[in-house]
């Protein structure tokens, strides 16, 4: 199982590197169309670059918020050996939702379910710790 949750990480780190070339395509754009200047980038004052640049500069950082506990979770699993069928299957839904969330939220932004997938990440990652620890203190 291990190695299958290996590449539910793998394709986590994926979904960051493909989000971080939207938002580079985005900014360059930008920058092409005038939007915004070279000197904006060295402060990062990109106020005036546009919806779609700062929706995926915001996109970008999250892959740095909750997925980061997820790949602790994921770690810890593989350290205390809980990783299982379960585990596994949580660890993917994750992924799932992350890609559908990024996909939502660099796209038609609908709040609504950017919001409700968002949840169910977080909750799958809550759900990852939780088996985690079941393992660790042997209830």
């Amino acid at each position: 199982m291990e190695k299958y949750l290996l590449l539910a990480m793998f394709v986590q780190v994926l979904l960051t590197f493909t989000v971080m070339v939207v938002m580079g395509r985005r900014r360059f754009a930008a920058a092409k169309n005038k939007t915004i200047s070279l000197d904006d980038f060295a402060t990062m004052k990109l106020d005036n670059a546009g919806d779609k640049v700062r929706v995926a500069d915001r996109n970008f950082v999250n892959q740095f918020e909750i997925p980061v506990l997820f790949f602790v979770a994921s770690l810890a699993a593989m350290q205390v050996n809980a990783v299982g069928y379960l585990f596994t299957v949580i660890a993917w839904g994750f992924v799932v939702s992350r890609i559908v969330h990024t996909l939502i939220h660099i796209g038609a932004n609908n709040l609504k379910s950017r919001y409700y997938c968002f949840l169910v990440g977080c909750l799958l990652v809550l759900a990852m710790w939780v088996l985690v620890m079941l393992r660790v203190f042997g209830i």
